[in-house]
């Protein structure tokens, strides 16, 4: 059996990642969403283990001592994080695994796996990028301005990736991602 690969998805805070993703797996049962670990707090509807591993700062930084995590990195005052064991048990398996990370934690995916497959998901504009995230209305103006400030550097970053998708229309953005990812595989 070959192994999985592992194919990381980046783009700004709002960029609509979580929602190519999962319309990208309801439809291919053969690929896989890691599920990363931050000390954030959990935002309406999200499930612990599900949607993240929530953790403290005391039990993030003992996962990180314990070299628990493939990546890690801070993101506007948060730590976030992609745990070794699921991942690596889901490759040996030979299932894609998709790891939807920000952009610092991608670039350390890349470095260290240079057979991962690097997916910048880039906004029709900062002005849509902006309206998507005051239309969750879940932080606060200053949080805001602090994922459209991050969001500026993230862009530039987007030439360490090996492909990028622009999320105008999701059905579009969907199809693109499946597309680079089935051209990828053996």
């Amino acid at each position: 059996m070959s192994k999985g690969k592992i194919y990381v998805i980046s783009g700004p805070s709002g960029v609509g990642k979580g929602t190519i993703v999962k319309a990208l797996i309801s439809s291919h049962d053969d690929i896989k969403v890691s599920v990363s670990a931050t000390t954030r707090s959990p935002r309406e509807g999200e499930i612990n283990g599900e949607s993240y591993y929530f953790l403290t700062k005391e039990e993030f930084a003992d996962t990180v001592a314990k070299d628990g995590f493939i990546e890690h990195a801070e993101y506007c005052g948060n730590s976030y994080g992609t745990p070794k064991k699921p991942v690596f048990d889901m490759l040996e398996k030979g299932i894609d695994v998709i790891l939807e990370i920000e952009v610092q934690g991608g670039v350390q995916v890349m470095e260290k796996f240079p057979e991962a497959q690097g997916i910048f998901i880039l906004p029709p504009s900062m002005k849509s990028l902006e309206k998507r995230l005051r239309g969750r209305q879940s932080e606060t103006e200053e949080a805001i301005l602090r994922r459209l400030e991050t969001a500026r550097y993230e862009l530039s970053q987007v030439s360490k990736y090996d492909y990028f998708v622009v999320n105008g229309p999701l059905e579009q953005a969907v199809a693109d991602v499946a597309e680079i990812i089935e051209k990828n595989r053996d």
